[in-house]
Formats: structure tokens, sequence, C-alpha cells
């Protein structure tokens, strides 16, 4: 569910790439996990009452925030002033690529020609830009996704190099995403809502000429996308995405559009496909059939039969390429949390040997053309997200970007810690510990950050902004992995589901009682907050343990499922059904009705902040202000941001530095006194 706004990032990017969610949304490289970023004044810092206040942009509407004086944002603003740079695609015949990263408001395309070279623009919009694929022959053009003040109602545009000019290339109305170019180029698979505003269909066009639009499947759901090309270009592999526990899917002929499912009908498992080889017999894919965790196989194309190929590795096999020779297959193993390449070669399945990366997360991972050169992003609590390259003949890692950290000495930045602590049932919950410095004496203050999704999982990456909450003040910050999370194997990540809702918010009670029993944290100063399905949790966690919390935050959070879902896009709406349950079965929405946060407003107490997207068509701009009014009834103190131009979570820098700005102020009001 979670969308997460550039400037808000921590702990980091999952996939860096491909790894955001397992749905369309996150293909289209929206690397954003975290709607959460703070920072606090300097402990006994003074606020003179002459000084000027932080003007409110004119896209945003605080309520009931005091005014926020200007030296909030000059001591803590370097710590705003980091970027990232993410990998988009390698151009096809020059060893150059585009990545998307931030030089004013919003993250659009750049171009890089060497490894540490200048980065040249290419895309000038007012909306952000992440994703980008070149023409894969000659690479005269390339095809990039963009909405509109993060509605997410994508459209398609075609960027001519020699002319600098931009070609709408779908119906500039609904919804399209997952541009894939066929190997010569002269065919794009993509998927539309065109049809009813709801089923994302799969399209196919030759993209010089957008009138050449056909439709190639009509399907039911919102969860399909056009996946590969066979590399003669006369069937594309398409994948239905139904839920986190289960995918299918289907080759359809390109002219004659029969189709034909090629995993199995009985089976209730995910199936990830990473490419065909060179002469289109094998697909290699990742599954968790048979296996708690997702695995890396090889199917038959012919005979449909799937084999193991690495099963010694327990984790989860996330992120995977092909080399276009189809000799080396690149793939990422996510070990409790942190990221671990490997480059197998295919013809003696064995590792080739690689240098040292540093702990945390990889992804993005794409060979370049006619080579066995591997683009890759590294994010690390010490390093935002960058572009680096291995040549695996060498091997050796060359850096193609350096990202600011606002002038920081990123080195002196915490590092997360592994903790488990022990929950109601007796299974063993796990989360990552953000340390401030050892200058600071005493229990420290906490806060407890929950990821959306809930299909998603804290890493331990760069945490941004809150680096200035770490090393200014002297906070603690601690990311769960409450059950639901992925990473953790089959039976974990459905330990949430439907009914058991609530055992997720039980996690949180037993994390409060591990916090009270660590002297280096002080139990008396917890915050929650989250965003997304995080948002849900940080206000059924307000619920349940309000005389536990100083405060919470909530970004664009779930306040009762049953209107969630019925005014969630309809795109999305059976995906979620699956996850939560359906609110039109009596049994469901009768639980629905007792556990929303929403119906039991009154229970909370302690002080809130809850910010919001006016156009998130995920979790609606309803959810947020239907809460805000039924703490406000109960007497319970609230403030509210919500944005004009913005969707699930802030992605435009000056909505996000007022965001962080005003969390500065709730936090030292709130949490610190």
């Amino acid at each position: 569910m979670s969308r997460i706004p550039p400037a808000t990032v921590a702990p980091a990017i999952r996939a860096i790439r491909a790894k955001l969610d397992r749905n369309q949304e996150g293909k289209m490289g929206i690397l954003r996990r975290r709607h959460f970023a703070v920072g606090v004044l300097l402990l006994g810092a003074t606020i003179c009452p002459a000084q000027p206040n932080l003007a409110v942009p004119p896209s945003l509407t605080a309520e009931a925030i005091p005014p926020i004086p200007q030296s909030i944002m000059e001591r803590a603003n370097r710590y705003a002033e980091g970027r990232a740079a993410f990998l988009a695609d390698w151009h096809p015949t020059r060893r150059e690529i585009l990545i998307s990263t931030r030089f004013a408001d919003v993250n659009q395309i750049h171009r890089v020609a060497m490894p540490g070279g200048a980065r040249t623009q290419m895309t000038f919009y007012l909306e952000p830009v992440f994703g980008a694929r070149y023409e894969p022959k000659r690479g005269d053009f390339f095809v990039f996704p963009k909405d509109t003040g993060g509605n997410e109602f994508y459209q398609l545009y075609r960027h001519d190099q020699e002319t600098g000019e931009d070609t709408l290339l779908s119906d500039g109305k609904s919804r399209n995403g997952s541009p894939l170019f066929s190997r010569d180029g002269t065919s794009l698979a993509y998927t539309s809502t065109r049809r009813n505003g709801k089923d994302t269909d799969i399209y196919i066009a030759d993209p010089h000429d957008p009138a050449t639009t056909r439709l190639l499947m009509e399907v039911s759901g919102g969860g399909w996308f056009p996946a590969k090309w066979l590399p003669d270009g006369s069937a594309l592999l398409i994948a239905e995405f139904k839920s986190v526990n289960e995918s299918a899917l289907y080759l359809v002929n390109a002219e004659t559009r029969a189709s034909e499912r090629i995993t199995p009908q009985d089976t209730v498992a995910m199936f990830q496909p990473l490419d065909f080889s060179p002469d289109g017999k094998t697909l290699y894919l990742v599954t968790d059939q048979g296996s708690e965790f997702l695995r890396l196989a090889r199917m038959d194309v012919a005979s449909r039969g799937i084999t193991p190929m690495r099963p010694e590795i327990n984790w989860n096999v996330e992120d995977g390429d092909l080399s276009e020779d189809g000799k080396l297959l690149a793939f990422t193993v996510n070990e409790d949390g942190s990221d671990v390449l490997h480059v197998m070669d295919l013809a003696s399945n064995k590792d080739l040997p690689l240098p040292k990366l540093p702990y945390g997360l990889i992804g993005g991972l794409r060979w370049r053309p006619a080579s066995h050169e591997l683009g890759l992003v590294l994010n690390s609590a010490r390093s935002p997200s960058d572009v680096y390259s291995i040549n695996v003949n060498q091997p050796e890692l060359e850096r193609w970007t350096t990202s600011e950290t606002g002038g920081l000495n990123a080195a002196t930045f915490s590092e997360p810690r592994l903790v488990r602590w022990k929950s109601f049932d007796g299974r063993m919950i796990s989360g990552y510990l953000y340390e401030p410095p050892k200058k600071f004496a005493g229990p420290r203050p906490v806060i407890v950050d929950i990821h959306g999704g809930p299909e998603g999982q804290a890493r331990p990456g760069f945490v941004g902004r809150n680096n200035y909450f770490l090393n200014e003040v002297g906070v603690a910050i601690l990311f769960p992995n409450v059950r639901g999370s992925t990473g953790y194997g089959k039976t974990f990540q459905n330990l949430d589901n439907v009914l058991k809702r609530e055992d997720s918010v039980k996690d949180i009670g037993a994390l409060l009682d591990w916090i009270a029993g660590e002297p280096a944290l002080d139990a008396s100063r917890v915050m929650v907050t989250g965003g997304s399905y995080g948002g849900y949790m940080t206000l059924a966690s307000m619920v349940h343990y309000n005389d536990r919390f100083r405060c919470g935050l909530d970004v664009v959070g779930v306040s009762n499922f049953i209107s969630f879902l019925e005014r969630t896009e309809a795109y999305r709406r059976d995906l979620r059904r699956v996850e939560y349950g359906d609110e039109r079965d009596p049994k469901i929405r009768a639980f629905f009705e007792e556990i929303a946060p929403l119906r039991r407003a009154s229970r909370i107490t302690r002080p809130m902040f809850i910010v919001q997207g006016k156009n998130d068509p995920r979790v609606p701009v309803f959810e947020s202000r239907q809460m805000v009014e039924a703490i406000r009834k109960n007497g319970g103190p609230v403030w509210y941001l919500e944005a004009e131009d913005e969707g699930h979570g802030f992605a435009k820098k000056k909505n996000a530095d007022f965001q962080f700005a005003a969390t500065v102020m709730f936090i030292r009001d709130h949490l610190l006194k």
C-alpha cells in the first residue's frame, strides 16, 4: 500500500527499483518505503518570539499546527538537503546510464555518461519522474511514466534524444504502466485501465506511432502486467498478481492473442519471472512453490516443468537479471533484512567472486547490454542510494553517482542493530534499532516507526532526515517487523490476515514491554508513527496503548477498513480484499467495525499529528479527514496537514520540508517534554 516519497525515505528503498511492491505499482520503480521525516530542536534551545515564522506553502492546509519558527529549518536544513540516485537503464550501445535523482523540487531523469560523470537532466516537470526505459537497439529515445499530483494515473511519454521533445503515448486519462519493449524495439507493451477504469488490460503499440495501439489481452483485476517478451517477439509473458501469496504466468501470442497459462492451475504460490534464455526455451524465475521462501528456479517452456536451482538458500530471493548472452544470472538474497548479491555462472551453477559490499540494501540489478557489467544500486545506513557497477570479469566495483548528504559526515551516522522480542504468543518478533551517539547520557526517548504494506519489511538502510533526530537530539528509532511482514517466510507473512489483524498490534504491545526492560531506552517517552498500513498500525496502537505513548504521527493511514475498501481506487480494491478481508461479507464487516480506530477514537487522548495527500488513490483523503474529526469530537488534540498536490505521501520537496518542520515542532512539544 505504501508509496514512499524520496524526501522522507527511511530506512531505504526496496529494490531500489524492483523491490518496492510486488504489484505493478512497485514495478514502476517508485523506490519509496517510508513516510516519516522527523527532527527536533537541540535540547535547551530557545525560541525568540519575535523571529519570523516558516511560511506554509500554498499547496498545504495546516490545521491546529502552531506557527513554526524559521530557526527550526535553519538548524535542521542540512539534514533535509540529502539526495539519492536510482538506476533507470543502460544505454543499448554506449557505456552510459539513465538515473532518477532530484536537483530541484522533485526527481527527474538524468543521463550519466561515465562513472563519476556529470549528471545531465533530461526531463523537466513539476511532477516526479522515477523510471525510464531506453529503446533497446539504438537508444535514440526512452519511455517514462508520469502522474499528476500523486494520483498515480500514470501516462507514458516518449522522450526523443535529438529534439528533446516528449510525446504522449497513452490516452491521457486512464492509469497506464509497466512499459516493456520487445528486444528489437518495435513493440511496446504496457497496462491500461482505459476500458473500464478498473482492469489493467495489456496493450501493445509501435512506440513511434501511438495510433497503432491495440488491445492484446483483456483481463479481470488490477494485478496484471507484462513481464517479459520471448526473444523473437512472437509472444509476451504476462503476470497476474493475486496476492502476496499467489500469482500466475501466461504466454500470449502477439499476433493471434491466443493465451495459455504456464504455471500450475492447482497451486497457490508466487511465480516471479526473471527472464528467458536467449533461445526462449528456458524461463528463469523466483517461486515459493513447495517452500517457505522465494527461491530460484528454471522452467522448461515446452514441458512447463519447474526445477529448483539453489534449494540450499533459506531466505527470499528478491531481485534478479539475466545477462544478454544468457550465461550469468545476478540475484539478491534478503538475509534477515540485509541483501547479499550473487552472480551465478549458469554453466557450472557456481557463484563468481565479487567485491565486498556494505551491509544494507542492493537493488536495481541490470546487466549492460552485450557485456558482463552489472548495474546496481547500493543503500546503507551511512550512504543514501547511489548507482554502481561491477565488471564481474575483473571483478571491481565502480561508482557512477555520489549523492550529497547536506555536507554532513555520513561516516558518523548510526548503524542499525537487529533486536528481537517475544510477543504475546511466544513468537519472536524482530526489528532494527538505530541508537544515538554515546555523547547522549541516560535513557533515550524512542520513536517506533512501523512500515507500510503490510506486505513489506523494515530494512537496514539510510534513514535520511532522521539522522538529525539521532545525531543532534539523541532519540532512538526502532523499526519493527511485526507479523505479516515479508522476508520471514509464508507462514509469518500470513499471521495477520483478515480476522488476525489485531495480532500485529499486540506485537507492538510486546515491543513496549521490551523497551521498558532496556536500560538505554526511556519507556516513558515513546512515540509511534507509520505511513499507509503503518498509519493504520499507528492509530490502532494509540487506541490500545494510549497511556504508554506520549504521542502519535499517522501518515496516510487507514482509519476504517470498510470506508477504505469502499473508496480505494477500483483497480486495487480486490487485491486489498485478499489481505484485509472482504467488507461485503457480514462477518468481516462486523469485525472491521469492531477494530476500526475511527470507532474507538475516544480512547486516543494523547496528541496526534495526521498527514495526508488529497489525491491519494490508495488511502483516500476521507480516511484522514474522518479520523481528525472523530478525535476532535472527543476532545483529543490533533494537528492536521493536507497537501493539495500530493498523493500517497509527500513527493515534492517544498511540501516534505514543511512536514519535516511541523514534525520537529510536534516532537519537541509532545515527546521530549
